[in-house]
C-alpha cells in the first residue's frame, strides 16, 4: 500500500506537496452550516446559552488494557499522577524532536480505560505508537464522520454536545429534574438528561465554561429533544449552533486547533512512521494554506512551549516520546510566544473593496466570513519591517468583538499592543483548488492577549492552560 512516504517523493518536497493539496476546503461535517445565522449564533454564546453539536467532526480513539496508563503517559508530554477517574486532560503529544503533532481531550473512564477525541494526527500518532510497541493495550479508533457524506447515513460510537453560556445553568437543572453536582473544571461526574444518566464534563470553550455530555449514538436524536424541550421549559433561548459559527468559538478563548503536525522530517522513528501512514491519510492530502512559504518543513512547527503547554509536562516521568528535546527547548531564546492578532478593520475592508472593482483580474485574496477556512493548516507572515517576527495559524471574524482576529505566534521581543503587518494571500498560484487568482496585500495587526475575550481571561479556572498562558 502506497505511504506518505510514497507521497512525499513524488514532490520537490514536503512543502511543496502540502501547498498545492487539492484536498479542498476545510469541511466540518454533516452538521447544518447555520441554524438561524452565524452572527446570532456567535452572539448567543455571549448573551444566552448555545448548543453545540460535536458528534461528527472529530476522531475517537479508545484506549484499554493493563497498560493503558503507562502507554499513554510515555506517548504524551503529560503528567499523570494526578489524573484520576472521572478526569480529563488536554493530551498533547511531541515528535522525539520536541515539535507537536496535534492534540486531544483524554478522559479516564476506568483505571485501565481512556478515551481521547479530537484531530486525527493525534489519534494516527498513538495508533503508530502502540502498533510499533509491545505494550499490552487494545485500540478503538472511531474516525471522524465522512466531510461529504452525500447522502449516505452517519453514525458514530457516541454523540457528544456541549451547552454553554449564561443561561445554560437554568437548563442542566431542568435536563437533571434538579440542581447538577458542583463539578469542577475539566471533572466530570453524572447527569440526567430526561430518562438518561450520561457523563457530563465541565469545560468551554468561548467563554465561561459549560458542560459537554456524551453517550451512545444511538440517543443523540432523544437527548438532543430533550434539551431543546428541557430550554423552552426553563425560558432560555438556546441556539442550536451550525459549523461556520462553531470553528469561531476558539479566536476567543485563544487554542490553536490546527498546528501542522511536526512529522514531514526527521530520521528514525518519524521516518518509520511516514512509512506507516498511508497515502490517504490525514498528513498526506492535508494543506498549508498562508503568505509564509519555506523550503524546509521544520519552519512550520511549533512546540508546546509557543502554544502555552509548557506546565502540562511530566518531568518527572522516566521517559516520554520528546523528553530529550525538550529538555533543551524549554528556556531557549527561539521560542515563541502565543498571541492574539487584531486586524486593522480599515485595511480589511479595502480587501474586501477590491473584489467589486469592474475589470480588476486579480483582486487581493477573499476574506472568507465568518473564517477563511481555506486549508488544514495556515501560515501568515507577521512582518516588522522587513522583518519576519510572527506566524498567524488560525483567523476569523468575531461578532462578539466586532473584528477580525487570528491567533499566532511571534517572537519573544514583540510586546502586547504593537502593531505589526500580516502578510494575507498566497505569494504565488498553487495548484490549490480553495483559492482564487488573486495578489498579496498588507494588513496591520495589533498584538492582543490571548485569550482575547476578556471573559475567557478572567473566568476560565486557575489549572486551564488559558489563564496560564496570560
Amino acid at each position: 500500500m502506497p505511504s506518505l512516504s510514497d507521497v512525499i517523493r513524488e514532490h520537490a518536497n514536503p512543502v511543496e506537496m502540502l501547498r498545492n493539496s487539492r484536498i479542498g476546503m476545510y469541511v466540518y461535517p454533516v452538521v447544518a452550516p447555520e441554524f438561524t445565522n452565524w452572527r446570532d449564533e456567535q452572539r448567543a454564546w455571549r448573551e444566552s446559552a448555545v448548543l453545540f453539536d460535536q458528534s461528527h467532526h472529530m476522531d475517537e480513539l479508545i484506549v484499554e488494557g493493563p497498560e493503558a496508563e503507562a502507554f499513554l503517559a510515555h506517548v504524551g508530554i503529560n503528567g499523570f499522577g494526578n489524573f484520576d477517574l472521572n478526569r480529563a486532560k488536554h493530551f498533547v503529544p511531541v515528535t522525539p524532536n520536541g515539535h507537536v503533532i496535534g492534540d486531544m481531550i483524554i478522559f479516564r473512564e476506568r483505571d485501565d480505560k481512556f478515551i481521547l477525541v479530537g484531530r486525527a494526527p493525534t489519534a494516527n500518532w498513538t495508533k503508530f505508537q502502540a502498533a510499533v510497541g509491545t505494550w499490552k493495550v487494545r485500540l478503538a479508533h472511531d474516525p471522524r464522520s465522512p466531510s461529504r457524506p452525500d447522502g449516505e447515513r452517519v453514525l458514530r460510537t457516541h454523540y457528544r454536545f456541549q451547552i454553554q453560556g449564561p443561561d445554560a445553568p437554568k437548563i442542566f437543572e431542568k435536563i437533571n429534574g434538579g440542581p447538577v453536582p458542583d463539578i469542577k473544571f475539566f471533572h466530570v461526574d453524572w447527569i440526567n438528561v430526561g430518562s438518561k444518566r450520561v457523563q457530563a464534563l465541565r469545560h468551554g470553550m468561548a467563554g465561561a465554561p459549560g458542560l459537554e455530555i456524551w453517550g451512545p449514538y444511538a440517543d443523540k436524536h432523544y437527548v438532543e429533544s430533550t434539551i431543546l424541550q428541557a430550554a423552552r421549559d426553563a425560558g432560555v433561548n438556546l441556539v442550536r449552533v451550525g459549523t461556520r459559527a462553531y470553528s469561531t468559538n476558539t479566536l476567543e478563548s485563544g487554542w490553536i486547533p490546527s498546528p501542522l503536525p511536526g512529522i514531514y522530517s526527521g530520521g528514525g522513528m518519524l521516518e518509520e512512521y511516514r512509512d506507516w501512514l498511508g497515502a490517504d491519510s490525514y498528513e498526506a492530502a492535508g494543506s498549508i494554506g498562508g503568505s509564509f512559504v519555506s523550503d524546509d518543513i521544520a519552519d512550520y512547527y511549533v512546540n508546546p512551549f509557543e502554544l502555552g503547554y509548557g506546565f502540562y509536562i511530566g518531568w518527572k516521568k522516566d521517559d516520554f516520546i520528546g523528553k530529550q528535546a525538550l529538555e533543551k527547548l524549554k528556556d531557549a531564546p527561539t521560542n515563541r510566544k502565543k498571541v492574539t492578532f487584531e486586524w486593522n478593520a480599515e485595511d480589511v475592508m479595502k480587501v474586501i473593496a477590491s473584489a467589486f472593482e469592474p475589470g480588476r483580474k486579480r483582486p487581493l485574496k477573499w476574506i472568507d466570513f465568518p473564517q477563511p477556512n481555506y486549508a488544514s493548516s495556515s501560515a501568515d507572515m507577521v512582518m516588522h519591517g522587513d522583518k519576519m517576527v510572527g506566524m498567524s495559524m488560525f483567523n476569523g471574524y468575531s461578532y462578539n468583538e466586532r473584528c477580525l482576529l487570528s491567533l499566532g505566534v511571534v517572537d519573544q521581543s514583540v510586546e502586547i499592543g504593537d502593531v505589526l503587518t500580516l502578510k494575507w494571500g498566497e505569494p504565488d498560484d498553487t495548484a490549490k483548488t480553495s483559492t482564487e487568482p488573486h495578489k498579496q496585500a498588507d494588513i496591520r495587526v495589533r498584538v492582543s492577549p490571548t485569550p482575547y475575550s476578556a471573559e475567557a481571561r478572567e473566568t476560565y479556572a486557575a489549572d486551564s492552560w488559558r489563564t496560564k498562558a496570560v
